[in-house]
Formats: C-alpha cells, structure tokens, sequence
C-alpha cells in the first residue's frame, strides 16, 4: 500500500486529489472511496469481524433478528442487501464496511474527536474502479450493462439474492452505494465496502492488493488546523448528521478550547 504523510494543509490537498483528473473526460473525477478514521494505526475492519472467529456463524443468527424486530416498512424491498445496507446504516456489526464518495467526508472523521486530537490520524482510499475490474465475469457484466461503477444494492440482489451467494463466486470486495434511506446517508455522500467470505479481513485484502490501496497520515499537530478549515467550509456535524443531534455534536465540539478533551 502506499504510504503519504502529509506536513501541511496545502499538501494534504494535493494528496487528496491525486490522480483525480480523468483525461477522457477532462474533469477531476476520481474513482476512489475514502475512509477516515481518527487513530492511523486503528485496523481496518467491519464490525462483524470485531466479533471474533464466530463472525460467519453469527452473521446469519444478527441479519435475521434485526429483520424479525425492525420496523415494518422499514426498507423500501425486502431484499437482504437492503437489510444489510439499513442495519450498517445504525450500527449492526456486518460485513459492510463504511466509505465515502468525499475525501474531505473522509477528512472530518479524522479530525472529529477532542480526545484523539493528540493522535496521527489517517485518511484510506481504494480505486473502486480497478477493484472491480477484478470481480468475477457475473459482477463485472452487471455494472458494465448498467454503465456503473459501483454497484446498487437492486443489482447485488440480482446476482446475488442471499448473501452467501457472493461465496460461490470467489473471494473479492466490491463497492456498493446504498439506498438513500435519509438525510445522513446523502449527505455524507456514502457508500460501503462489501467482503465476498464474512471471516475475510479488510486489511488482508488490502495488503494483497496493495497497488490499489494508499493511506494518507495526517499528524496530530495538523489537526487543528484541518478542523478550522472544515468548519469554514461547512463540513461539519451539523450537515453530516442533520437534525438535533448533530446539532449539539457540531456546538460541543466548536466551542471547546484547544487542548481540552
């Protein structure tokens, strides 16, 4: 994977649209997911693999109380994607792993928590493009039949109506964006990474498809300086996480003095 760390603002943005210009189209375009995390040592793994060796045993038993006990209607079609996609969405551990479309999305969960201020954080992006370029011929002629690059959960579900469907094709990860089921999600431009095999580690793929992975580390002392601009550009809790909660997230972290936590 490569490794980039920054020293200053004017160099992070240069870092973070790399290879963003797209000569065919001749606009900045870039075909990358992004994923920011406060702590760069943190590992990169879904919440079902934080569950331990019982992962893929435990994934079926979790999917299938969270759709007896959800809200009816509370998925536009009963399809286990969209019910994958609904429970990522609120914190139920699964395979799905979230990434988003905006680096500087990316950038404000960097820079989001008072406590990790005096930690290195790291930004992790995956060419989304060139990742699926290597899925299997019965992926690769659905997103090339609908003109996509990244998958919808309708056309998981075509190819793929249960989950362990996506073992019998082979081991990869892909990229699926997710229904709009509200504000939160449009705004924080999301999408998520998708593992084929329950127990397969993020961090393992990455270290096996390192030419298609890059990690920006933002240090500490850098931090401040991030979270001002962010602020100035309105990439805040506020439009992230709209309504009253997000609210008073955005107010408590604005109005604490630098150093306190």
């Amino acid at each position: 994977m490569n490794d980039v760390r920054v020293t200053s603002w004017a160099q992070l943005q240069e870092e973070l649209f790399a290879d963003a210009w797209q000569e065919r189209l001749q606009r900045h375009r870039p075909t990358f997911a992004y994923r920011g995390r406060p702590h760069a040592e943190e590992k990169v793994q879904t919440s079902l693999a934080r569950l331990g060796d019982e992962s893929r045993e435990l994934e079926g038993h979790i999917l299938r109380a969270f759709r007896k006990y959800a809200a009816v209607g509370s998925v536009p079609r009963d399809t286990v994607w969209n019910w994958l996609a609904l429970g990522q969405h609120h914190g139920l551990p699964t395979r799905l792993l979230d990434w988003t479309f905006s680096p500087y999305v990316a950038l404000h969960f960097v820079c989001s928590s008072a406590e990790d201020a005096g930690r290195d954080g790291a930004i992790w992006s995956i060419d989304y493009t060139r990742t699926h370029d290597r899925l299997p011929a019965e992926l690769r002629t659905v997103l090339e039949r609908e003109g996509a690059d990244v998958f919808t959960v309708e056309m998981l579900d075509e190819v793929a109506p249960e989950v362990g469907d996506l073992e019998d094709l082979g081991e990869f990860m892909l990229f699926v964006e997710p229904p709009s089921f509200d504000e939160r999600i449009v705004n924080q431009y999301a999408l998520f990474s998708v593992l084929s095999r329950a127990e397969s580690a993020v961090e393992d793929w990455i270290a096996a498809h390192g030419e298609l992975a890059r990690r920006i580390v933002v240090p500490a002392e850098l931090k401040w300086e991030i979270r001002d601009k962010l602020d100035l550009a309105n990439v805040t809790e506020r439009v992230l996480f709209p309504g009253l909660d997000g609210l008073t997230r955005w107010l408590s972290r604005y109005y604490l003095p630098r150093g306190a936590s």
